[in-house]
């Protein structure tokens, strides 16, 4: 079997090298029981694209990569068709 890859282009400017970008933060909320405040420590990952500087979330990434997935073996099976 022949290997194909497809690769995440950015939407903007179809370039497919990314950078990650972390952003890190506290987020605080209050309990009924106590007068003290709840906390959880938040890591959010981003990637950038290092031609245009879009960001792109990990889920918007996986849906498309998703989209990707679900399309190929359309395409393979009508070129060998058509071959």
């Amino acid at each position: 079997m022949d290997s194909v890859k497809d690769y995440f282009l950015c939407d903007k400017c179809k370039n497919r090298d990314f950078v990650r970008i972390y952003n890190f933060s506290v987020r605080f909320r209050s309990v009924n029981f106590s007068d003290d405040l709840m906390y959880d420590e938040v890591v959010e990952e981003r990637y950038q694209c290092t031609r245009c500087q879009k960001i792109f979330s990990k889920p918007k990434i996986d849906t498309r990569l998703r989209k990707m997935i679900d399309k190929r073996p359309k395409s393979v099976v009508a070129t060998r068709e058509r071959g």
